[in-house]
């Protein structure tokens, strides 16, 4: 395992354990997860791994095999000094000690196989990774749920992104075959079997690779919107509207629309799990395309790149498709049919030949296990 070797390489010693957690796709329930609302993501099979050994002295060394420079070992004594890539990962420190656990120091080697730019989440692998090792080192006694509590605090309140639970949640508690049902206000969650391939079918993940710079503080003005149309609503979050058509005549412009795109793909999440529960895994394409329109026009998170692949997609004969994640970039999935697959792939890349555009990567997403102890 190369983790272990750099892990050697690095420090001088073995490790006392190697831990892995995955990254995400949802498969719907966007930007629905801090408004309180409902998600229904599933762990891909890439994510990131720790090789890491505790330390007295409360120091945090560490490597990541993706740095710009493989070979270096980061030293941070003080936490807040932490920067780039480390700060998701020392985050984690810094969130169990405020919470009053005996966490000290750990020396840590990250190796991660998220495709780049695909918006899967390695922030939350990497955070959910060293938890669930901090966890096990440190004899803390914390649930799966309670781990991905402090990755997200890590993520809010150290590296300063203002995420809901969902990309966390989904790497700590995903079950392999499954999709990971949460309801982000009671954190209650149950797994869904979600095997495709029983009905002749696969999720393509369509890696765009593109971010935009405009992605830069969206997210957080997305999240605001939200909060100010649920204070003048009166309710505590937006998953409290119950009268969409009286909510949205008290409300106008951006408040408006976000508002519509919440209610409406919390009804969308659970439509698909009345379909998955009825074994119709097949009817879920027509809601992943509703969910994809009321992202671009309602919640206005899409982008040229990712509209030309949900398009192109369902052009060459899949079932729905969608963006996926925060929007601006990264990724979208694609339902299709086995015999589908190569219409879809095809279609979609020649409809980015066409603008010009790079060659996306599209690979088939298979629903993982979430975050353990390797060895």
């Amino acid at each position: 395992m190369r983790v272990v070797d750099a892990f050697r390489e690095s420090f001088g010693t073995e490790p006392q354990g190697v831990w892995h957690a995955p990254g995400r796709v949802n498969l719907i329930g966007e930007h629905t997860d801090y408004n309180d609302g409902l998600v229904l993501p599933f762990a891909v099979p890439w994510g990131v791994t720790a090789a890491v050994s505790p330390r007295e002295d409360g120091v945090v060394r560490l490597r990541s095999l993706q740095a710009a420079e493989p070979g270096g070992v980061e030293t941070v004594e003080d936490l807040e000094r932490a920067a780039g890539w480390a700060r998701y990962a020392v985050g984690v420190f810094w969130a169990l000690r405020e919470e009053g656990h005996p966490v000290r120091g750990a020396d840590l080697v990250i190796d991660g196989d998220v495709p780049q730019g695909a918006g899967l989440s390695s922030s939350a692998a990497l955070e959910v990774a060293v938890g669930t090792a901090l966890n096990d080192l440190y004899g803390l006694g914390m649930t799966k749920m309670e781990v991905a509590q402090v990755a997200q605090r890590a993520e809010n309140d150290f590296v300063g992104m203002p995420c809901g639970i969902m990309d966390q949640a989904a790497s700590a508690l995903a079950e392999e075959g499954r999709a990971l049902f949460l309801d982000c206000r009671s954190l209650g969650s149950r797994n869904v079997p979600f095997d495709l391939a029983a009905h002749g079918l696969r999720l393509l993940i369509i890696n765009t690779g593109v971010r935009h710079e405009l992605a830069d503080g969206q997210y957080a003005r997305r999240r605001r919107d939200c909060e100010e149309a649920a204070r003048r609503l009166g309710v505590a979050a937006l998953r409290d509207v119950t009268d969409l058509a009286a909510a949205l005549g008290r409300l106008s412009g951006d408040e408006r629309r976000r508002t519509q795109h919440v209610v409406t793909e919390n009804h969308r999440v659970e439509a698909v799990i009345g379909l998955l529960r009825a074994g119709a895994v097949q009817e879920i394409g027509a809601l992943l395309n509703a969910s994809h329109l009321s992202l671009r026009d309602q919640f206005e998170v899409s982008c040229p790149e990712l509209d030309v692949a949900v398009e192109a997609a369902v052009r060459g004969g899949a079932r729905g498709a969608r963006m996926t994640g925060g929007g601006f970039g990264g990724s979208a999935i694609a339902l299709v049919a086995e015999d589908r697959v190569q219409a879809v792939q095809d279609s979609v890349v020649l409809a980015y030949a066409e603008r010009g555009w790079a060659r996306p990567e599209i690979y088939p997403a298979v629903p993982a296990a979430g975050a353990r102890r390797l060895r």
